[in-house]
């Protein structure tokens, strides 16, 4: 009776985990290869495309082009940049995403293995006859034949998901260099407004000085002398804002390098009137550029993915096949638990398809159709979305550094007026006044051009980042 109770327990384990229950629904056939459509709605090609799989970088370097970066010939700008790729949670963060899909990778190809679970199970019980314990072995293996692929399919599946995260890591890692690169070089801007707002300030001060002289003396009316003030006070207020906005700036610069913002005053920048790019940014470049942005490639991989789950969930419909044995060792006594005479085993094996499951198997793939429908649709307006990139960052590009050749034409012709204006205050012909008005007008040209200069720098860094941060040919 030991015996036979001991079987029954072996295949109740045995076949009680074979796998999930497989219903066979009738539903409408796909198209042929209609998880393999383009995009642009051509038929598949007879010749498969193969798949490049992504593999993670060791050297993150490698995403963010640090020569791309050389061309400002900024020692500070390069520090800020390595110092973020060293400390940026945000990237830390990217780096972890990596591993715990690499780890459902693992997990899900376990899947398409055998598995093996041993017990033990000591117990005391009454069947026929006097009272007696005894001690049990069980020792099953399970394993589901994947002779339709599903199993595969579901490790490939997890796979593209894995390898979308290495793909948002690189994504991560451009942007948080562009955002180091595009905060410094505001500073550094904010630094020349700052400069040149207080030799503005300095001005007007001097000015109200010495229209509140001619007032007392009557040569300046009182309201020249109120709009004076109003000016004056307007240009420290200016100032003011200019200095709380590169505080933040600094804040920002903090915590993108992974610092914290009570060291801000420790934070070292190159003279505004050093800082330049050397680098040449194109006319127009290809549209290959595209294809190899990390958004472009994520999208791409997760259209694939998409195909799979619709394979998947077809294969769900089929009938499971799998393979069932195992051994127990069972005796009333410990010592002879390892014994011949003592055990008993068996294989097993199933078709399993049962015949209603309330319409789920095909709701379930109506459900990775429509996804596969989607990931069409995203496919599409990330292609668009990274020509509309590329193509701003260009025109930006273009367009600012004429608007900066003409401002630097409206500096030359202020920077004569003044020299005659400074000629003319010389000979007596104009009051300090005067003067002074002139060179505030240079001052506030100045400013305009400062501010386009470092404008077609955060236009080159827009553009690094809608490349991608590409080697691109000359």
């Amino acid at each position: 009776m030991r015996k036979i109770l001991s079987l029954a327990l072996l295949i109740s384990l045995g076949m009680g985990n074979i796998g999930t229950v497989i219903a066979a629904e009738k539903t409408p056939v796909l198209n042929a290869g209609a998880e393999e459509v383009k995009v642009d709605g051509t038929k598949p090609e007879t010749k498969k495309k193969k798949e490049t799989k992504i593999k993670p970088t060791k050297n993150k370097y490698d995403y963010i082009n640090m020569s791309w970066w050389g061309q400002f010939n900024d020692d500070n700008l390069n520090a800020y940049i390595i110092k973020a790729m060293d400390k940026n949670q945000d990237l830390k963060m990217a780096t972890l995403t990596i591993d715990e899909y690499y780890q459902n990778v693992i997990a899900q190809r376990a899947g398409e293995l055998p598995t093996v679970s041993a017990g033990f199970l000591p117990g005391y019980g009454k069947f026929i006859g006097p009272s007696a314990g005894g001690f049990g072995l069980p020792i099953i293996a399970n394993y589901e034949l994947d002779i339709w692929g599903k199993n595969h399919n579901k490790t490939t599946s997890v796979r593209k998901l894995y390898e979308a995260s290495i793909l948002d890591e690189q994504a991560a890692y451009i942007a948080i260099a562009s955002a180091v690169g595009s905060t410094y070089i505001n500073i550094v801007k904010l630094d020349a407004m700052v400069d040149l707002q207080e030799d503005i300030v300095k001005l007007r001060k001097e000015i109200f000085e010495i229209m509140s002289v001619s007032n007392a003396e009557g040569l300046v009316s009182t309201s020249d002398l109120v709009k004076a003030n109003k000016s004056y006070i307007s240009g420290v207020a200016d100032l003011t804002d200019l200095k709380k906005e590169r505080t933040k700036l600094l804040h920002q610069l903090a915590v993108l390098t992974g610092d914290s913002p009570n060291n801000i005053e420790e934070y070292a920048r190159t003279d505004y009137r050093e800082l330049a790019f050397t680098g040449n940014i194109p006319e127009y470049v290809s549209s290959e550029v595209i294809m190899k942005r990390p958004d472009y490639l994520k999208a791409e991989k997760m259209l694939e993915k998409a195909g799979i789950d619709v394979r998947i969930a077809r294969k769900e419909m089929l009938p499971q096949l799998s393979l069932g044995g195992g051994v127990i060792f069972n005796s009333k006594y410990f010592e002879s638990l390892f014994t011949t005479s003592n055990m008993i085993w068996g294989l097993g094996g199933s078709v399993i398809q049962p015949f209603f499951m309330g319409g789920k198997l095909k709701a379930n793939l109506k459900a990775k159709k429509i996804a596969y429908e989607r990931s069409v649709k995203n496919y599409e307006k990330v292609n668009l979305t990274s020509m509309q990139e590329v193509n701003d960052s260009l025109v930006s590009v273009n367009m600012d550094r004429e608007k900066l050749s003409k401002q630097k034409k409206i500096q030359e012709l202020e920077q004569k007026d003044f020299q005659l204006s400074k000629d003319k205050f010389a000979q007596g012909v104009i009051a300090k006044l005067d003067l002074n008005q002139m060179e505030e007008n240079l001052l506030t040209v100045n400013k305009l051009v400062y501010s386009s200069e470092f404008d077609c720098m955060i236009d080159y860094i827009s553009f690094y980042k809608a490349i991608a941060a590409q080697v691109l040919r000359t």
